[in-house]
């Protein structure tokens, strides 16, 4: 298995499209304030001690460095004079530095005239101060147009980073004249253990450290799977697909960090595969709790006209999650803006809390079946199964309250380096979960008594387990005829034997 997702891993990589780090291709600038901006980056950058030599080495050091960025505007401005294009790094704590205002008037980053008559900056330059740490900070350098050029390209440039921070990057102007202007080339950024971004540089030991609990699970599974395998029923089959590609989600994940760490370039192959297996994988834990939940494999041998009702919430689950997990990490190393990210999330938890809806509801039926049934056994492992679920639930809430807390309190990301523990956290509960499903439905010599028996006394109907929000299947006639009725149409026509056989076959 881990044969066959190496070679996987390395096809694809040599499928994949590279990207660097952060790369312009033409980028317009957009109008903010009084300026003319186009954001070149904002990243999680840790220290490297200071060097003596002058140039900064590509071992153990952090910086950004600016390679080959030009700025071009059309054939009509080149005719024009124009005031410079900057390049402005700052660390997030410095960012009041950053702009001024007139006479308490409001903030501005481009020098105004009255700023300019106040003498305290130039008409047409960014407005900065230096940083009460750091002198040197924040670091402004730009570069003007020659007359009638229409090409304009900055010095390369490498900045160390001394200083641990969530370090950002503008590129502004202050030219009316310049509202055609579009940037080019790249920057390279550079953490001392690689070029994997300060967010997302724990995700590689996390997501290796995750590969090595699903292996050590899936040797627990896969040795009871094949010691009793004759044993086996449906639902561990289904348990086993999930275990099966959470494995594959987790090592290319780890494969995906180390590449990018190692290189500088996010494999985008990978990525996507990355974000398909575990795609898949959630929305085929979802529809199978939800089928344990109305007992299939267990208490029924099938979902009947349910079926494709939860095939197409597993559908819609898995299209809606899919392209919010492409948006987000394929290519992606800055935030989705607040609007687009909430125009994704919402389909993709709306369909969530249909889910636990209608898991619940499935699972209270299911119990109060078993319970007037007095299947002691299966009872027990269902009501195991209904504990873990309400305690994930609960811990899912209370973790989602803090997630809003630390979202709304870290609107600048000063608190970058904890950042990873959000989204970590949701996979260490879903592992914990699939643990517990695994511990309670692990392949033994008696897995049999906790399969569907076929008898008839363990028949559902078809449709107890539906939603009001589902409507459900009509029902025949003569299943809905009361006992005393049946045992006296049973008593008149002396057939009770040939009823119970039919009762069997139904």
């Amino acid at each position: 298995m881990w044969f066959s997702s190496s070679a996987l891993v390395l096809l694809v990589c040599v499928l994949s499209v590279e990207a660097s780090v952060h790369e312009y291709a033409g980028e317009r600038f957009a109008t903010k304030g009084n300026a003319f901006v186009v954001h070149g980056g904002s990243e999680g950058i840790y220290s490297s001690a200071p060097t003596q030599s002058t140039s900064v080495s590509a071992n153990g050091d952090s910086f950004i460095r600016f390679e080959k960025i030009t700025f071009r505007r059309s054939k009509e401005s080149a005719n024009l004079s124009s005031w410079p294009v900057h390049a402005i790094v700052f660390e997030v704590e410095d960012r009041e530095t950053i702009g001024g205002s007139a006479y308490g008037g409001q903030r501005a980053v481009c020098c105004t005239g009255d700023l300019a008559k106040l003498g305290v900056c130039t008409e047409g330059e960014i407005i900065h101060r230096p940083s009460t740490k750091n002198p040197s900070w924040p670091q402004v350098f730009g570069v003007s147009f020659e007359a009638h050029e229409k090409v304009a390209t900055l010095p390369s440039k490498s900045i160390q980073i001394t200083k641990t921070g969530m370090y950002n990057l503008y590129f502004i102007h202050c030219d009316l004249k310049l509202n055609d202007l579009v940037v080019e080339g790249k920057t390279i950024w550079k953490n001392p253990t690689g070029y994997l971004p300060g967010r997302m540089a724990p995700f590689m030991n996390f997501y290796g450290f995750m590969s090595l609990a699903f292996v050590i699970l899936g040797i627990f599974w896969f040795s009871q799977y094949a010691r009793f395998w004759r044993q086996v029923f449906p639902l561990q089959n289904c348990i086993t697909l999930v275990i099966t590609l959470g494995m594959f989600e987790m090592a290319l994940w780890y494969f995906e960090y180390a590449e990018f760490n190692e290189t500088g370039v996010r494999p985008t192959g990978i990525t996507v595969w990355a974000v398909t297996f575990g795609t898949v994988k959630r929305t085929v834990a979802r529809v199978i709790l939800l089928m344990v939940s109305m007992g299939f494999g267990v208490v029924r041998p099938s979902l009947g006209g349910l079926t494709s009702k939860v095939i197409l919430l597993g559908l819609t689950f898995f299209v809606a999650s899919e392209v919010l997990e492409m948006v987000e990490n394929v290519g992606a190393v800055s935030d989705l803006s607040g609007k687009a990210r909430l125009f994704l999330v919402l389909p993709v938890a709306i369909l969530d809390a249909f889910f636990i809806l209608w898991i619940f509801t499935s699972l209270s039926a299911t119990l109060n079946k078993l319970q007037a049934r007095r299947m002691m056994v299966k009872l027990d492992i269902y009501r195991k199964f209904t504990n873990a679920l309400a305690v994930t639930v609960v811990v899912s809430v209370g973790w989602i309250c803090y997630e809003l807390y630390f979202k709304s309190n870290d609107v600048y990301n000063e608190q970058w380096q904890n950042a990873w523990i959000v989204p970590a956290f949701w996979q260490v509960l879903s592992f914990s979960l699939l643990f517990v499903i695994c511990v309670l439905w692990a392949p033994s010599q008696n897995s049999t008594r906790y399969a569907y028996s076929g008898d008839a006394s363990e028949e559902f109907d078809k449709d107890d387990t539906t939603l009001t929000l589902i409507k459900p299947s009509l029902t025949p006639a003569k299943d809905v005829l009361s006992a005393p009725e049946a045992r006296a149409m049973q008593g008149s026509n002396g057939l009770s034997k040939g009823d119970d056989e039919e009762d069997k076959i139904e």
